[in-house]
């Protein structure tokens, strides 16, 4: 076997990759303790091994992102072990090196599925410029691969922390002050408060914000599946590794939303990685680095869970290192018209829809209404009156009371004032046709000609909107 060359004349570039694991596959103990000296401090872990009988067993016990594999070794050479990878689904990058420049053998190990090819003898920073891209397209893939996860779960989008109350702005300021820091957050309050929405701006404020943001629900999936998707998994025979959400977040942000619904074997383990600060995937021996900051939501009390036995009380003085509790929207109703003109205006190019318009009367009836569902009921009431073409609220409950009383040159806005305008402008919007209205309006057409009579009765326009139809 031919050995690397030196460079006496030039220093290696100072690339570092600091939560990266490598393997070694070289059966000659020169090329291996080459490769070791130059990766050792280069990157979180590096092993080696001499044969792909001894790669395949360590690959079952331990996490790699890239292999460095010679393609001649004792018993199964490097290219088959490559092959079998590929057939078994395992997409972890693989940079081969074989000692023969031949252009058969390089089209072959590509074609196999590795991403680069060296040929002995090579200097360091050719190794290290292999790894480096190797791990870049690593990264790449998991990106994407998070990406995906975020648009099939239908993440909402980060318009940023809206409104101008003291409530609002005081928030702001807490997330600014927090944000410096890499210590565990906790955000309570109800649900639909925007918590999620907070969580992405803390990591868009802090050191962070290059690395991935990557959210969780600890309420939507099985206690198995959710362990899953947090740990990871060790290879298995005929089943590649599967790197976990914790680990995935490295450089980055893990957000556990809900996550007073963590069941209490995945509290403890939880904790466990909290306490140590490493990751161990499910079946595997090796404890990885965890990189990512942990923030977690509750619209539950957690004190509260606490001391009905529910929580951990260790775990959740872990998460709340810092508490931000976030205010319901009654609690800064003054921030409903500028929230109002932000929803349509985003929500309108996205649907591909006309704005609509929000008269001041509307307005103050907005202001009014108390809002159970928070922020979010806002947000979907817009989207549900952009797709017909108006305010809809029909679907609101009236406030018992209103908080103060109207000034007295303001017009008298009431429910069904409001509604009638909406209903009688989906009726236009579907020329007329009662059966498409009532099921853009979620209710029955025998409900939808009542109203209609009712209004024709007391004076309603008889040749207007939704006077006629099918």
């Amino acid at each position: 076997m031919t050995t690397p060359t030196a460079e006496p004349t030039e220093d290696p570039p100072p690339q570092r990759w600091p939560g990266a694991a490598v393997l070694v596959v070289d059966d000659e103990p020169g090329m291996r303790n080459f490769l070791l000296k130059a990766l050792g401090t280069r990157v979180a872990r590096v092993e080696a091994c001499g044969s792909a009988e001894e790669a395949v067993a360590l690959m079952q016990r331990q996490h790699f992102e890239l292999l460095v594999l010679d393609i001649t070794l004792p018993g199964q050479t490097g290219l088959a072990l490559l092959q079998q990878l590929r057939a078994d689904g395992d997409t972890r990058e693989v940079v081969l090196i074989s000692a023969y420049a031949d252009l058969d053998t390089a089209i072959e190990a590509l074609r196999a599925g590795a991403g680069d090819l060296l040929l002995k003898p090579f200097r360091i920073t050719q190794a290290l410029n292999a790894v480096q891209q190797g791990l870049e397209r690593a990264r790449l893939k998991r990106e994407n691969r998070l990406l995906r996860r975020a648009l099939s779960t239908h993440r909402p989008a980060a318009d940023g922390l809206v409104g101008s109350s003291i409530a609002i702005k005081g928030l702001q300021a807490a997330l600014q002050r927090v944000a410096a820091v890499d210590s565990t957050v906790l955000f309570s309050g109800e649900s639909g408060t925007g918590k999620e929405l907070a969580a992405l701006s803390l990591h868009r404020l802090s050191p962070r914000q290059a690395g991935p943001f990557v959210a969780v629900n600890c309420a939507t999936t099985d206690a198995a599946a959710l362990e899953l998707e947090l740990f990871g998994h060790a290879a298995t025979p005929g089943q590649p590794a599967r790197e976990g959400l914790l680990v995935a977040a490295r450089g980055g942000t893990l957000f556990l939303d809900e996550v007073a619904e963590l069941p209490a074997p995945l509290q403890a383990a939880l904790l466990r990685v909290l306490e140590t600060g490493v990751v161990r995937p499910l079946g595997g021996q090796q404890d990885m680095d965890l990189d990512a900051r942990i923030v977690a939501a509750s619209n539950r009390m957690l004190p509260d869970e606490v001391a009905a036995g529910r929580f951990r009380a260790d775990l959740y003085y872990r998460l709340a290192v810092v508490e931000i509790r976030l205010p319901p929207l009654r609690a800064h109703r003054e921030d409903i018209p500028e929230l109002v003109a932000h929803f349509v205006g985003t929500l309108a190019p996205r649907m591909g829809v006309e704005p609509i318009d929000v008269t001041a009367g509307e307005l103050r009836f907005l202001q009014e209404h108390r809002w159970p569902g928070n922020v979010r009921e806002l947000r979907n009431l817009i989207e549900r009156s952009l797709i017909v073409g108006a305010l809809n609220v029909s679907a609101l409950v009236q406030p018992a009371a209103p908080r103060a009383a109207a000034p007295r040159d303001a017009a008298p806005v009431d429910l069904q004032t409001l509604e009638r305008r909406h209903i009688l402008a989906v009726l236009d919007s579907v020329g007329g046709d009662k059966t498409r209205a009532a099921g853009l309006l979620g209710i029955s057409r025998r409900t939808l000609e009542r109203r209609v009579a009712e209004w024709g009765e007391h004076g309603a326009p008889a040749g207007g909107p939704g006077a006629g139809g099918r």
